[in-house]
């Protein structure tokens, strides 16, 4: 051990009890210092992982830095028994806060100084000669070859390292920081909530019944006035209120659908950028506008789309009227009538506009927001209910009445003790009042971020990069936590497996909020009074704006830059010679052309997110970039990638999809041993290099296009499939152009990846073209070798051209499939047996143009056996699409044999009830809420088995030509869509439906027994053929509950 860690001083040696008392008084005082505690403890921990693994490899011994690096460590291990369980308070102490920064400034820089020794270790190992095995030699201290040849890079990073310690030694012996108010704190710390893996708390529909209501009182507003030029209604309401949940209710109200030529929805925010508003309205109404358009410009293109039409628009969280007045009222007036509806905080606002109708959301009432709170902890009991209620008013009140801090406070109440005692501590904390925050944060947010374990809060923090009202992806947020060291290995899992969990746990908690509209739920936002106690937490760190409106001061402090901007450029500002400590940046705007400082001046990057922007051209000092982990080139329109991206060392994620002029990757991809996603999904590659199979830590592989088989180059047109054996971290992998693949000598393929959650077998479609019977014979053979393991959740089959379906898909094998789509398979006439599949919640087929039946097979049954014992069909199938089926006519599961059988019977009611018998022993899709049935011209009828169903929600049929009858669907109870459906005569007895939208159906006659029925939405061409019937309909809504029935013709 150096001299300078034998000599005592006032931080103290390693010894135990020094350190304990010490750390006793000390975390005493943390607890009423700023947030800046959990931040730096996480990144002590980063270091201290990184050096620990780190310190015996070669390429660190080669280059001689092992001393300092143990130095470095030992120093590191001495501050964080300081920092353990600390807490987050206000503070006044701004000497305290500026010895934290120098605290953290000296992890960020250890981090950077681990990440280049082992870079410059590397490079050694990567020139040292090796031995006769062909591996490098093993090295137990700094070798005469390294020393003599590599003296300089030695000397530099072991100086670096030096002086490092010379700093944290510093820092641990600050006044400040041994003067500190060590009395003891009067409120012990408690330990943050575990993450937890119970199912989603339920989402109770009080507040929902206030919006239905509103919803209504306001559609019916809006029709009365739908023939004014302006109409403009203002919804009125403090942040998390619910004024946008009332908004999206009336913006999606089937009422007004159908009155307005177009509807668009934009979230205004803040700091607005006019072109992105702009836009995003053109975006939404579906015009065309190119990127690089003026302001002017866009505006004349939305007052042409709009001209002479009636147009609904909702502006959301509106702070200031000019988005208005200066910005969209003249080309608003282009069109015939307009219906504006403004979401905003302030009454001024609200008046500033010239509303013509101000609604104002109130907050809950003490008893509503108590059963909110009770009900969404899914709490039962009538006796615990009322033993918590005093103290749950009370909390109820803390939360200010708002539902979303309700909400958010539930999640935190949820996991401990249903006990008053546990209640009051919660209740108690001082996080409630916190002195720091801004005005409109609720303390409930502050107290729900408090209690998430130390690595969630740093995630949850750096959601602040996204700008307000901004789509959050979940594979995308989880590979940048990753990439900047904010996820713990866990034994036995992928880092990204952890990632999901915590992202996971953040929706669970609400401080995320699902987009529902997504099946997969794999996008999120952040609602904007939570992200605004995100960029609180993160406001000397974090900047989302234009960069060039930053001074040299502010950005030589930042760490995460997201880009907003109007202009049409990124320009970076000058700072001199002072460090650009950047470690995130990310274009948020729409495209842009960059600036090349940023690869030359933004050393730092962990995280580069380049995507949809301008660039056609990666400057080469892109290989200066070493610490760079997450590069987004997506959607940009380069044509290659410089050969320095091989000096990328550390670069875990590349994604290069949707990059329509990148047709060939560099030879220096192979030479990135840490790359764990690369995406080549939709991008033309046809060159790529031999040698993935090298890249052992792939997890993600997105477009691995099937091909090669040339031994001479050291290129080829795709990959063996055999290249995927070596990959055992596998997790998503999407394989494409299958048809070019060959038997393998290796087997298993996939069946051996443990990891692997989702699968895509994709073959390039010929057209107009037959396929070979030696090419039909290949590819059933490819696929019968390609067998996922049990574990799989995700599967896509896509362009399968053998007529038999591979086997594993016939039977129960996929026990853990989640998801099938089964997409353009045009040589099946059986669709695949997938009903006995325990797990599967979503299945969609698209495009099976030789089916004509979908019978008994369907479900998995055996088609030879009659069925003796119920036999549950999908038992846990959510929603199902049949799309493009030109040629499928029948759909029944009883046997053929089994109606021919009953034909014969004398007695018709006989006949039917022996077929009833039959299949009612067949329980079929029992937790179905959703049916799609798509360009299905032949279908005749739907399964009279669909009585049974009765979860069902949402029946939707497109273009079923032939179909006569919609009938005898008891359970559906919500939403009928038919359109385009020829044929169709007769809707009956559908008695829970509350919603009917009929268009292009000229047939129809007879609409009866809808009971429930509220709402009734016809095309404009079937007024005439409805008229006898909607009397009818309007009559039994009169009798069974006494108000009219809505009816919308248009």
């Amino acid at each position: 051990m150096k001299q300078a860690d034998q000599q005592p001083n006032r931080f103290g040696r390693l010894s135990v009890v020094p350190n304990r008392l010490l750390a006793f008084f000390f975390v005493g005082f943390l607890r009423q210092v700023c947030p800046m505690v959990v931040i730096i403890e996480s990144f002590v921990g980063l270091c201290l992982g990184k050096l620990q693994r780190m310190i015996t490899e070669e390429a660190i011994l080669i280059l001689g830095v092992k001393e300092e690096l143990i130095e470095l460590q030992q120093r590191i291990e001495q501050i964080k028994p300081y920092l353990n369980d600390a807490e987050q308070r206000g503070t006044e102490h701004s000497a305290f806060n500026k010895w934290l920064g120098r605290l953290k400034d000296a992890m960020y820089d250890a981090d950077d100084i681990v990440d280049l020794a082992r870079f410059e270790g590397t490079k050694l190992l990567a020139d040292h000669p090796q031995g006769s095995s062909g591996k490098p030699t093993s090295y137990t201290g700094f070798s005469t070859f390294s020393c003599f040849s590599n003296i300089h890079i030695r000397h530099e990073i072991g100086g670096k390292i030096r002086n490092l310690n010379k700093i944290i030694k510093s820092i641990a012996k600050d006044k400040v920081f041994l003067t500190g108010n060590r009395a003891q704190s009067t409120e012990r710390s408690s330990s943050a909530s575990k993450m937890t893996n119970s199912s989603p708390l339920v989402e109770p529909n009080l507040v929902g019944k206030e919006v239905m209501n509103d919803s209504k009182k306001l559609v019916n507003l809006i029709l009365t006035h739908n023939d004014k030029k302006a109409y403009k209604i203002a919804i009125v309401g403090i942040g998390g209120v619910g004024k946008t949940t009332l908004a999206q209710k009336i913006y999606n109200d089937i009422k007004l659908k159908g009155n307005f030529n177009k509807q668009a929805w934009v979230c205004v925010s803040k700091d607005y950028s006019p072109a992105s508003v702009l836009r995003h309205i053109l975006r939404i109404t579906e015009v065309h506008h190119d990127a690089d358009e003026s302001i002017g410009e866009l505006l004349n293109r939305l007052a042409s789309a709009i001209k002479d039409k009636s147009f609904f628009l909702v502006l959301d969280d509106v702070w200031q009227s000019d988005v208005w007045t200066n910005l969209l009222r003249i080309p608003m007036h282009a069109a015939a009538t307009g219906t504006i509806l403004f979401t905003t905080r302030y009454d001024t606002i609200a008046r500033e506009l010239g509303s013509s109708y101000i609604h104002r959301v109130e907050l809950l009432s003490v008893d509503v927001g108590w059963e909110l709170l009770w009900k969404s902890m899914d709490i039962t009991e009538e006796k615990q209910v009322q033993n918590l209620r005093d103290i749950g008013i009370e909390i109820v009140k803390k939360c200010g009445l708002l539902p979303l801090a309700i909400k958010v406070i539930a999640r935190v109440l949820a996991p401990k003790d249903q006990s008053q005692n546990e209640w009051k501590k919660i209740l108690n904390k001082s996080t409630w009042s916190m002195n720091k925050l801004p005005s409109e944060i609720s303390g409930a947010f502050y107290l729900s971020y408090e209690d998430l374990p130390s690595n969630l809060k740093q995630c949850f923090r750096y959601c602040a990069v996204y700008p307000e009202d901004s789509y959050i992806n979940m594979y995308d947020i989880t590979k940048m936590w990753i990439a900047e060291g904010f996820i713990d290995e866990q034994e036995g899992q992928l880092l990204e497996d952890t990632a999901e969990e915590y992202y996971y746990e953040l929706v669970r908690r609400n401080l995320l909020q699902r987009d529902y509209s997504n099946f997969l739920q794999y996008v999120c936002k952040m609602h904007d009074l939570v992200r605004q106690l995100a960029c609180h937490l993160t406001r000397d760190e974090c900047f989302v704006g234009d960069p060039e409106s930053l001074g040299g001061n502010r950005l030589h402090r930042l760490r995460c830059i997201s880009v907003v901007t109007e202009k049409d450029m990124v320009v970076v500002p000058n700072i001199g010679k002072e460090k650009v400590k950047v470690r995130t940046f990310s274009n948020a705007s729409s495209p842009l052309r960059i600036d090349d400082k940023i690869f030359k001046r933004f050393l730092c990057l962990r995280v580069l997110d380049l995507s949809y922007s301008q660039i056609q051209n990666i400057s080469c000092h892109i290989g200066k970039l070493i610490h760079l982990r997450f590069l987004d080139l997506h959607g940009t329109n380069i044509s290659c990638l410089p050969e320095s991206i091989g000096f990328l060392i550390n670069l875990q994620t590349l994604d290069l999809s949707s990059c329509s002029s990148l047709q060939t990757l560099p030879l220096e991809i192979i030479k990135l041993g840490n790359l764990r996603c690369l995406c080549l999904h939709k991008t033309p590659i046809n060159q790529v290099p031999k040698g993935i199979s090298w890249l052992k830590l792939l997890n993600d592989l997105e477009g691995f296009p099937v091909g090669g088989y040339n031994d001479n180059t050291s290129t080829q047109s795709g990959w063996h499939l055999e290249e995927l054996a070596p990959l055992l971290h596998l997790r998503n992998i999407e394989i494409i152009k299958l048809e070019r693949a060959v038997q393998c000598s290796t087997d298993p393929i996939v069946h051996d990846k443990k990891y692997l959650k989702i699968l895509s077998l994709c073959c390039t479609q010929h057209r107009n073209k037959p396929y070979l019977e030696m090419d039909v014979n290949n590819i059933e053979k490819i696929f019968e070798q390609l067998i996922p393991p049990r574990s799989l959740e995700d599967l896509v089959i896509e362009g399968f051209f053998g007529r038999r379906n591979p086997t594993w898909l016939s039977n129960n094998y996929l026990s853990s499939l989640l998801y099938l789509n089964i997409i353009h398979c045009k040589s099946w006439v059986h669709l695949p047996p997938v009903g006995q599949l325990p797990e599967l919640k979503y299945l969609r087929i698209v495009g099976a143009t030789s089916v004509s039946k979908v019978g008994r097979e369907f479900v998995g049954c055996l088609v030879d056996n009659p069925i003796s014992t119920e036999i549950i069909a999908f038992p846990k199938l959510e929603w199902l699409v049949i799309d493009n089926m030109p040629n499928w006519e029948e759909w029944s599961f009883v046997k053929e044999d089994v109606v021919a059988a009953t034909q014969g019977e004398n007695d018709g009611a006989t006949a039917k009830g022996k077929q009833k018998g039959m299949f009612l022993r067949l329980k079929l899709f029992p937790r179905l809420e959703k049916l799609d049935i798509v360009r299905c011209p032949m279908l005749r009828a739907l399964p009279e088995q669909l009585s049974q169903v009765t979860s069902l929600k949402i029946l939707q049929l497109r273009k079923a030509g032939r179909l006569k009858m919609v009938e005898n669907v008891p359970f559906l109870s919500d939403f009928l869509l038919i359109t385009g459906c020829g044929c169709l005569q007769r809707v009956y007895n559908l008695p829970l439906v509350e919603r009917l939208k009929v268009r292009r159906c000229p047939q129809l006659r007879s609409v009866n027994r809808l009971g429930s029925l509220r709402l009734l939405s016809l095309g404009a061409r079937m007024q005439k053929i409805s008229s006898p019937w909607i009397l009818r309909l309007q009559e039994q809504r009169q009798l069974l509950h006494g108000e009219d029935l809505d009816v919308i013709i248009g």
